[in-house]
């Protein structure tokens, strides 16, 4: 059984009923959906109220057109180490960087660090983020200190062009008090319309960025473009220029599927580009096609015979689909490359791509050492802060619902852990037997079992012992969601007998990673089932306007039917795309942890149609969410109530900026021209 349902409460109402937050309504109907939306002009601070700006200077040097609205440029602090403990202080100091110049780069061995989580990352199938996600997303890579973020693909919604939008205004403006900021990078197809979109979208940075490409390789001109080589050429060369005359002096061109193109005509169109105004040639290999050596090779061949290569960087964007991705990326800067496209945990399209975690430790440990041949002495590095790895990939992995395999270099839950006693031994004689790094240098503080304080975290614990042991194990959790997690924690541990353990803690944390975006609460619940007898579950919700709601319901089993009641009670119409539990530990307590992927009905209420980044056609998003409970079959509902959510958040943004009722509004092909595909670069 589960938690019992009072005798008085609110039925759901035969009449629609509203709900305001911040100048949004929103109008509820009984079994129907969300569907009336008006926008009042404070709903935009709702989006950037969690700036953690903390004093501002004035600044001839960088140069915004909203810093000189404001007539500061806003100076943001790095949070500093919870330890004394001068070793790890000195984790968190900021690494120096040469001065950022598009097209150049003073210091010939620095390497950039061009991160494509919130694009590249988020076409992973099921890794739907909110907005405010990808701002969080996008102030923990800052904090890590990427020298660009790519925040989207703007021309693909409103809802993304937005999204973007705001990454360029908030972080793009937050300058660090070394004077360090991100570029802020938009994706756009070679043609005006994508063009004018990403530029409109990212302009607001101080340092903005567009990033244009299309195909070069024999099959996709002959069978996607239906281009001959000239007309490619000449429409990469316009894209160049047009951005140019925006006032965009920052201009990445990508041949796609550059890794199966012909290297004589690489030379031509990439030189063409450059006498266009192209800053910076980034060399994609789109299917995962080349060989370490192969690639290497290619970028060699490109700055020895492409005109005017010394006047642009040569960057790297390898997929993973023969797990090469990292190794191609690396052997791309042995032979010149200097700056690398990657994804926090290598997440992205198909296999995903090069990982910023082993890219970066990489040419941390061995980056001194093991490049000689290119430009430059050889002694490569990057001016990552490898600190906030752990706590950018741990909120990465939330956000999106997709794990990092235990086993997953760095970042994977055994990348430190040691069972065998051989192994065992030398780490108790010398950690550096079996150890090339420290957990702590990547952020994974380790202390002894149950906290390096030797606290076993169990009902009578405290905010700050659990708060504690979460930032040792990466969480870096600001107050409002160090409550969340802390009012579960008491909920779980009044259950569960023992006390909770490291696996229980970020089960937690998982389970309130939708919570910002918190529309609808389970409050009571209650199922049976059996052999004999239909299964039947009593569903309690708590809606946006604060009144409690329940419905009884039917179904082959008893999630089937507390999900058909939680459809009755929201009203939506959703494809259950996938479900997966697991015990996040060993015994008859453990936690369950459930996640699952849904899916709008096409043409439902609840219509999400996007413009596919791969095939440039419209979908529907996917949304997914997590839960945990010691009870199944609450787990069960917390996770889809919190897809739930994410999938009303975003319909409310998608509205309040103005979507049609199909979603596609500008994400649609260009007259003229046939669609490109996005989501190999």
């Amino acid at each position: 059984s589960h938690s019992s349902i009072p005798t008085q409460q609110t039925t759901i109402p035969s009449q629609p009923y509203n709900f305001s937050r911040n100048n949004i309504t929103m109008r509820f109907f009984p079994g129907a959906v969300l569907a009336a939306l008006s926008l009042g002009a404070a709903s935009t601070a709702a989006f950037s109220s969690n700036n953690k700006i903390i004093s501002s200077r004035s600044s001839a040097s960088l140069k915004s057109p909203v810093a000189r609205v404001r007539g500061t440029i806003p100076t943001t602090a790095l949070s500093s180490s919870m330890s004394t403990d001068p070793a790890i202080a000195e984790l968190y100091k900021r690494k120096s960087r040469p001065e950022y110049i598009p097209g150049r780069i003073d210091d010939p061995d620095y390497v950039r660090i061009f991160d494509t989580t919130l694009r590249d990352g988020e076409q992973s199938p099921g890794a739907t983020l909110t907005s405010s996600e990808k701002l969080e997303i996008a102030r923990n890579l800052a904090k890590l200190g990427v020298d660009i973020i790519e925040a989207g693909f703007p021309i693909a919604s409103p809802d993304d062009f937005a999204g973007v939008k705001q990454i360029a205004d908030v972080v793009g403006n937050e300058v660090f008090e070394d004077g360090y900021v991100p570029v802020i990078a938009g994706l756009s197809r070679a043609n005006e319309k994508d063009i004018a979109r990403a530029w409109d979208a990212v302009k607001g940075a101080i340092r903005p960025r567009i990033h244009t490409f299309i195909a070069t390789s024999e099959i996709h001109m002959r069978s996607k473009l239906n281009k001959t080589p000239d007309e490619v050429v000449a429409i990469a060369v316009n894209a160049v220029k047009y951005a140019k005359s925006l006032g965009c002096d920052d201009i990445e061109f990508s041949p796609e599927d550059a890794g199966r193109s012909d290297p004589e005509f690489l030379y031509r169109i990439l030189a063409e580009t450059i006498d266009a105004g192209a800053t910076t040639l980034n060399i994609p290999d789109t299917t995962g096609w080349n060989m370490p050596w192969e690639f290497g090779e290619l970028i060699k061949k490109l700055r020895e015979n492409v005109r005017g290569a010394e006047n642009v960087i040569f960057s790297t964007h390898c997929q993973n689909d023969l797990g090469l991705a990292t190794a191609n990326s690396l052997s791309g800067a042995l032979n010149g490359a200097r700056q690398l496209e990657c994804t926090i945990n290598g997440i992205g399209e198909r296999a995903g791509n090069a990982s910023l975690e082993e890219i970066v430790m990489a040419l941390a440990l061995k980056g001194d050492e093991q490049f000689v041949g290119g430009p430059g002495t050889g002694k490569l590095f990057t001016a990552i802060n490898p600190v906030y790895i752990t706590p950018t990939s741990k909120m990465v992995a939330e956000y999106t619902g997709m794990k990092c395999q235990p086993h997953k270099a760095i970042v994977g839950a055994n990348a430190f852990q040691h069972e065998s006693g051989i192994h065992q031994d030398g780490m108790i004689k010398d950690k550096s037997t079996y150890e090339i790094m420290t957990p702590e240098s990547i952020g994974l503080m380790r202390g002894e079992s149950q906290s390096g304080a030797g606290i076993v975290l169990g009902k009578h614990s405290g905010r700050n012992a659990v708060g504690t042991r979460l930032r040792e194990l990466g969480y870096d959790l600001d107050l409002d969601k160090l409550n969340a997690v802390f009012a579960r924690f008491k909920e779980v541990a009044e259950k569960k007998k023992g006390g909770l353990d490291d696996d229980d803690l970020e089960s937690l944390v998982s389970d309130q990673s939708g919570s910002m975006n918190e529309l609808w609460k389970v409050t009571g619940l209650q199922a049976t089932t059996g052999l004999s007898g239909i299964p039947t579950a009593t569903v309690k919700l708590m809606g946006p306007d604060g009144v409690e709601r329940y419905v009884s319901s039917t179904g082959t089993g008893p999630v089937d039917a507390v999900y058909k009641a939680i459809d009755q009670i929201i009203g939506v119409e959703v494809t259950l795309e996938s479900y997966a539990m697991n015990s996040v530990n060993e015994g008859i307590e453990a936690l369950a942890s459930t996640r699952v992927v849904v899916v709008p009905t096409m043409d439902g209420p609840n219509d999400s149609a996007v413009m596919d980044a791969q095939t440039s056609q419209l979908r529907e998003k996917k949304f997914s969410g997590s839960g945990s409970d010691t009870d199944i079959i609450t787990s069960s509902a917390r996770a889809y109530v919190s897809a739930l959510n994410k999938l009303l958040t975003w319909k409310m943004r998608r509205m309040a900026n103005g979507a049609d009722q199909t979603g596609a509004k500008d994400a649609v092909a260009v007259d003229g021209e046939a669609p490109l595909v996005v989501g190999a670069n």
